[in-house]
């Protein structure tokens, strides 16, 4: 507790050193991930499985964590919840735990705009609650060094205390909400974007036939772009339905920057085209099934 000995105050946070009782919502490829690595650290993870998957509960029952039946009743057993959803719900999903009366820390951890992230804390503060600004970077933390954790907010340092020592880095870059989300759409332009990019440009090679041609410059040049494409293909593909929203993050946070941003939007209409492809890893689409898509107009 906050305050002078003897003097209570209404702030009540928890013992970094102690158990927390948390909410993921929801247990995704990266959310179950992410939750296995707070059960690895000894805290109690709850998940919502009403209106969830079976391959959601799979994931969850993997990663350690324990299901509830609703909403409400998570809430009302926990300190912390973390939101990994995709883009375009995070407001929603925000707003959905507020109104249950959820009056602890809120962690968004989604690819927003800054804007965005700071729209969410102004919902979740008016209703009592306090909110951290998160942004994951790297694939889902099955092993340590490669995966971090962007926080910002002024609770920053008591989330990251959760995560030490597990798969999961924290790391806090400011103080204010909307920092960290500027931290991973950052990152997410780059890796995203140029991914987007790539597999554009791969399909307006193929409709002029230039595709070993302009190859064989690249090579000759040392720039490896097939193996660029080949990591687009396989990693960004089955993920474009999520990745669509992401780019539009993006572009609100560059314009809201006074920056140029048109790249994304026609990044995001890339992914858009792609959204059928949704969750094929084992079964990818073929290279020619892409570039169909990609030329297909809406």
């Amino acid at each position: 507790v906050d305050g002078e000995p003897g003097q209570p105050t209404a702030d009540v946070r928890w013992h970094t050193a102690a158990v927390a009782m948390i909410a993921m919502l929801h247990p995704g490829e990266m959310g179950a991930v992410v939750g296995s690595c707070l059960t690895d650290a000894g805290h109690d993870v709850l998940w919502v499985s009403s209106g969830r998957s079976e391959a959601s509960a799979r994931r969850a029952a993997r990663a350690g964590l324990a299901g509830v039946a609703d909403l409400g009743a998570a809430l009302q057993r926990v300190e912390v919840v973390l939101s990994v959803v995709p883009p375009g719900s995070a407001v929603e999903v925000a707003g959905e735990v507020v109104e249950h009366g959820f009056t602890g820390l809120f962690v968004d951890c989604n690819a927003i705009a800054p804007s965005t992230a700071r729209s969410i804390e102004r919902v979740v503060s008016s209703r009592g609650a306090a909110m951290v600004d998160g942004g994951i970077v790297g694939p889902p933390p099955t092993r340590g060094g490669i995966t971090r954790l962007a926080l910002s907010g002024s609770r920053a340092a008591e989330v990251a205390e959760l995560f030490a020592g597990t798969a999961l880095e924290p790391v806090v870059v400011g103080a204010d909400v909307g920092t960290a989300s500027a931290f991973k759409l950052a990152f997410a332009a780059w890796t995203k974007g140029t991914s987007a990019l790539v597999l554009a440009l791969d399909a307006f090679l193929d409709h002029h036939g230039l595709t070993e041609a302009l190859h064989a410059e690249w090579d000759r040049r040392g720039m490896d772009v097939a193996a660029r494409l080949e990591a687009a293909a396989g990693g960004s593909v089955p993920k474009a339905w999520r990745f669509e929203a992401e780019m539009r993050e993006i572009e609100t946070a560059l314009d809201e920057t006074g920056l140029p941003a048109g790249w994304f939007d026609a990044a995001a209409e890339v992914y858009g085209r792609l959204g059928e492809f949704k969750d094929r890893f084992d079964d990818l689409p073929s290279d020619d099934d892409v570039r169909a898509k990609l030329k297909e107009h809406p």
